[in-house]
């Protein structure tokens, strides 16, 4: 009876942990009809991080035939973030897309509080079983603009507006430099950091310097469109982020890297809504051909047939899948090899990358 009632307590504990085990692979599973909440970090017309958030909406919308609801202006504070989700989750919201980096951890928190709830993550840091943060590889995109501000630029003097020496800002910064090169091998990229992601009076004063010191191409990583505003009243060129900044800038606005979000969000929702949902485990990271960004081009006749035809060649690749931009052989601007032929950077090198290539001219 003993070794019976052993083998019987062994064969039900086998039996939990194997219950346990394919419930955990099952993934997450909403526990009704899916509706769904996004928070804003600024407002939804702000011209572009939040707007092309807000636009990507209105599209998911349409392709899965809800309606979405939104607060607006949702600071980075766990005391704004808070009760603005709880609020939510009370009148049944039970998806939760955020639009910030400083909502990761709140996120992560609110995550634990309610699992029954799936949380999303724009430009996140955390994940867990039905929370998933997502960012998009944004140095593609950067690349072909760079390839555009090479093929625009009569001097091969260019410069960029960047917010925060972070690294995927340094990696839009070092793509858009070898994308200018591959137009023009001595193109240079003189980069100002601001020190903010939207300050327009930074960012005005900035580009105005870059332009005074010869910059005839003006591209960025700030979230307002100042740089091309300012490259249009200075009569050079620009290359926006974001969203398309032609529509502030069409006279010097040459080609903009776009978020199209809803490429992403789309399916992603729908394997929400379907059930068995499993979070990437360390974040999704998005390339072109995942759904993260692409590109308005070429938005000037200074471009020519032949230069614009290689840009979108270099798009279709990427697209495809094709492509890789990190890929060696790739050295900083001191000479020291980053990739050897036939590797390219690991996502943790890109995440922290602190270096630039040959052309870059910062103010460390």
């Amino acid at each position: 009876m003993k070794k019976l009632l052993t083998g019987t307590l062994c064969a039900l504990a086998a039996c939990a942990m194997t219950t346990s085990v394919s419930a955990e692979d099952a993934g997450f599973t909403l526990k009704g009809p899916a509706k769904i909440a996004m928070l804003y970090i600024s407002p939804r017309n702000d011209g572009g991080w939040t707007q092309a958030f807000d636009e990507a909406r209105q599209r998911l919308e349409d392709d899965i035939d809800q309606k979405i609801q939104y607060v607006e202006s949702v600071p980075e504070t766990a005391s704004a973030i808070k009760p603005t989700v709880e609020r939510l989750i009370q009148r049944g919201s039970n998806i939760i897309i955020g639009t910030a980096f400083g909502y990761s951890d709140t996120f992560k928190e609110l995550a634990d509080k309610y699992p029954d709830v799936a949380f999303l993550n724009g430009s996140g840091t955390t994940n867990s079983d039905n929370l998933e943060s997502f960012y998009g590889r944004t140095y593609e995109s950067q690349y072909l603009c760079g390839m555009a501000a090479g093929a625009a630029s009569p001097t091969g003097k260019l410069g960029f507006v960047a917010a925060n020496p972070f690294g995927q800002v340094n990696w839009t910064v070092n793509a858009f430099a070898m994308g200018a090169q591959q137009i023009n091998p001595d193109a240079t990229v003189t980069v100002i950091y601001t020190g903010a992601w939207n300050d327009p009076v930074k960012e005005r004063a900035a580009a105005t310097a870059l332009i005074d010191q010869g910059a005839d191409v003006i591209g960025q990583h700030v979230d307002s469109p100042t740089p091309q505003i300012v490259a249009q009243e200075r009569g050079v060129y620009g290359t926006g982020h974001h969203r398309d900044m032609s529509e502030f800038a069409p006279k010097a606005t040459v080609c903009s890297s776009v978020w199209v979000w809803d490429r992403f969000l789309a399916p992603e929702l729908k394997k929400i809504m379907a059930g068995g949902w499993q979070p990437a485990e360390h974040g999704a990271l998005l390339s072109m051909e995942e759904g993260g960004t692409d590109v308005s081009c070429c938005g000037s006749d200074i471009i020519s047939k032949e230069d614009e035809a290689k840009i979108m060649a270099a798009r279709d690749e990427l697209l495809k899948g094709d492509k890789l931009i990190y890929a060696g052989p790739i050295s900083d601007r001191d000479g020291n090899i980053k990739a050897a032929k036939g590797e390219s950077l690991s996502d943790g090198e890109l995440w922290s990358m602190d270096w630039f290539v040959k052309g870059v001219v910062t103010q460390q």
